[in-house]
């Protein structure tokens, strides 16, 4: 399933705006009916996890794996265990069935990747160094190789996406 999936990362510095663009853009694939997954990866150590809750008192007396659900969700925590961090093709196959999954971090997967740019951040881009940056979101104009979008144009980015990947 996962070979079905039409995927998209993004690609910045931290503090460049990729959760907030792409919050934006969810809306947008959601209204054209295509059903979106994301895949963050996170490069510090993080809990979505309470101390004190039941779930976290069980991992913490070594569970490997503790499924939580309700009639609203439910949520797989997986613990590595000094077990090597899965890769993206790993993690792709853990998610159910949709047309899209958004990717952001991974940034040296060979998937297609928008990179976010902000002139106030003055930091180098980063897509002359990665051939899978297809395109750079920036709120100003740079001369660049690749096309360039406007950062503050969720809209636009999206139908750039959506044509790229040859989705509706």
């Amino acid at each position: 399933m996962a070979d079905r999936m039409k995927i998209f990362g993004f690609a910045g510095y931290s503090g460049s705006g990729k959760t907030t663009l792409i919050e934006q853009l969810i809306p947008q694939f959601v209204m054209r009916g295509l059903k979106v997954s994301l895949i963050k990866h996170a490069h510090h150590d993080f809990d979505i996890d309470r101390p004190g809750k039941d779930s976290h008192r069980h991992r913490e007396a070594g569970c490997s794996e503790v499924l939580i659900t309700s009639n609203q969700r439910w949520v797989l925590m997986h613990e590595l265990r000094g077990e090597q961090e899965r890769s993206l093709q790993h993690q792709l196959k853990r998610l159910s069935p949709c047309d899209l999954v958004l990717v952001e971090g991974f940034k040296k997967e060979p998937i297609p990747k928008l990179e976010i740019h902000r002139a106030a951040m003055r930091q180098p881009l980063l897509q002359p160094g990665d051939p899978n940056i297809i395109a750079i979101a920036s709120d100003t104009q740079i001369k660049v190789k690749v096309p360039l979008l406007d950062l503050n144009d969720p809209e636009q980015i999206s139908e750039f996406i959506l044509r790229h990947l040859k989705v509706k």
